[in-house]
């Protein structure tokens, strides 16, 4: 909702949205109670502890950040607010392949330094008109209808994908090894973190986080023998 810039993909001008302005503020309303039907007990978000997300729900209580498009404002901070929550959990995690290349960055290098990132396949290009689609659609649709498209099944597969797709299929595994060291592992440790904020089978917990984690802690949720994975679309 902020744009701030640091995926891959980049969103036009054309096509980005103003949750400040109608109708994409009364959308948001519309978004956030349709949330709180899931009655959350606790909402994680994508952010690091440096954030310090603690002291600015304080703050947001307190009427500061209230004019944030940030998404971690919009919907965790007013969710949490309305729901009386005195805490927002930033489960984020620095991934395997940024320690090894903290540690030893020349041997890092060594093993995905020839990554082919700018290689393009039929696939690839395929996935990026789809994000430019999405774009297009998070603009002309009401954002309940688009975040219940997002969270589908079928959406998360197709974002998942795109992982699978270009600079992947680089020689001598070094596309899939910087996947499982940076990609899949990143969200390995973030799912433990919510292993770590979780007290018992009575927790509900909203997870907020851009879709490509999703995609991933969507599968590592469903296979977890101490979780249910509750479909968005399924709170109507």
């Amino acid at each position: 909702m902020d744009y701030p810039g640091l995926d891959s993909h980049k969103t036009s001008e054309n096509d980005k949205i103003d949750v400040l302005k109608e109708p994409k503020k009364s959308e948001v309303t519309q978004l956030v109670e349709y949330i709180k039907k899931f009655k959350p007990t606790k909402i994680a978000i994508e952010a690091g502890t440096s954030w310090e997300a603690v002291e600015k729900l304080k703050a947001y209580k307190a009427g500061e950040y209230q004019d944030q498009r940030d998404e971690r404002y919009q919907i965790a901070m007013r969710i949490a607010n309305d729901l009386k929550f005195d805490t927002l959990y930033s489960v984020d995690a620095r991934s395997l392949s940024q320690d090894m290349y903290r540690n030893d960055s020349i041997a890092y290098n060594s093993y995905t330094g020839a990554i082919d990132w700018e290689r393009e396949d039929a696939s690839s290009t395929a996935m990026y008109d789809w994000f430019d689609y999405s774009d297009i659609i998070t603009k002309e649709a009401p954002l309940l209808d688009f975040f219940k498209y997002m969270n589908s099944p079928e959406s998360h597969a197709y974002g998942y994908g795109i992982y699978l797709t270009g600079g992947f299929k680089t020689e001598n595994n070094q596309g899939a090894d910087h996947l499982s060291m940076w990609w899949y592992n990143r969200n390995l440790r973030i799912f433990r973190n919510l292993t770590e904020i979780t007290d018992g089978p009575e927790d509900r917990i909203m997870i907020l986080m851009g879709n490509g984690h999703a995609a991933v802690l969507r599968q590592l949720i469903e296979v977890s023998p101490e979780y249910d994975f509750v479909e968005f679309d399924s709170l109507d």
